[in-house]
């Protein structure tokens, strides 16, 4: 009897040890401390979702050519503004093109670039303000996106998303009824209403194509309230009663060659493309320009620059 509990407790152990080489610790299927764990496999990325939607047959085609459908198809967590191929459609005759392949590849892809964020942000994690995005501006930095939700949910002031919240695999899908084109400095002041007055001056002064080249340029953007402050010290009822050389010149002092982001400004004097006039600037606790300036809101990056938003109008010594 005795021989035979000891033979069953060695065939017992023999068992257990070859159960134990099968699943070790380098078995995918167990944890160390036993519990199984499935490589989940994605059947549902934004590219699937893109494909098996027929309003997304432009955008799909557009990935194509950029060569982006992997950069949507694998494990990086975006999120994404689809555009329809309606918005597609308006987009190419906005253009004057017949077809995607009148589009030169960079541009389209920086194009379909700057409609996708980092990270899953659903429609409840979307609020008032800038985005950034993975199309790029001046010095290759991350294009800004404004976002409202005031009414819905809009961008850049125009195209409206009509459908939130496509879930996927490795992120989610927001529905958009126009195209995002990424902005220069002068689209960025013109989306936010916060700097209607400054859009106003810039086109009184004929200023607007200059700030629509090549740069970089970095605009300290006033606010309508600094502006309003501005005619209160004048003494005037609205842009129109200042003279216009000098509106001209009080905005030129406003704009600095180089895309100078907010990590990039140091203590000292700045020219201005005012050139008899120079820009003091501070960063002792903030940033400050000519003593009692302040910077409130930095880095809107544009294609031909960067928007940094101040709460008084700087005022030239000559003016």
């Amino acid at each position: 009897m005795t021989k035979l509990l000891n033979l069953n407790q060695l065939l017992f152990t023999l068992l257990l040890g070859m159960i134990f080489m099968a699943c070790g610790d380098d078995d995918p299927l167990f944890t160390p401390g036993g519990e199984m764990e499935q490589e989940e496999e994605m059947t549902n990325t934004i590219v699937d979702i893109a494909t098996g939607d027929d309003q997304f047959s432009t955008l799909v085609a557009a990935l194509q050519k950029a060569d982006l459908v992997d950069a949507l198809n694998g494990d990086a967590v975006r999120t994404v503004f689809a555009p329809t191929n309606d918005a597609f459609a308006a987009l190419l005759s906005d253009l004057g093109a017949s077809s995607l392949d009148d589009v030169a590849t960079e541009t389209l892809s920086n194009i379909l670039l700057y409609h996708v964020v980092d990270g899953k942000v659903e429609s409840g994690d979307l609020a008032n303000g800038y985005v950034s995005t993975l199309g790029k501006g001046a010095g290759d930095n991350a294009l800004s996106l404004l976002v409202n939700t005031d009414a819905g949910v809009t961008l850049n002031n125009g195209p409206k998303v009509t459908s939130a919240d496509v879930q996927a695999d490795n992120g989610v899908v927001h529905v958009i009824d126009k195209v995002l084109l990424p902005p220069t400095v002068v689209d960025i002041a013109i989306a936010n209403s916060t700097f209607s007055s400054l859009v106003s001056a810039v086109v009184r002064a004929e200023l607007a194509e200059t700030l629509q080249g090549e740069g970089p340029f970095t605009v300290f953007a006033p606010t309508d309230a600094a502006f309003t402050g501005l005619l209160a010290d004048l003494g005037v009822a609205s842009m129109e009663d200042i003279p216009l050389e000098t509106l001209t010149s009080v905005l030129l002092y406003h704009v600095v060659s180089g895309n100078v982001r907010s990590s990039d400004l140091s203590d000292g004097d700045v020219v201005t493309l005012n050139e008899l006039n120079s820009i003091t600037v501070n960063t002792d606790g903030g940033v400050s320009l000519n003593g009692d300036v302040n910077v409130i809101a930095t880095d809107v990056q544009g294609t031909n620059g960067v928007v940094h938003a101040i709460d008084k109008v700087l005022v030239p010594a000559n003016n």
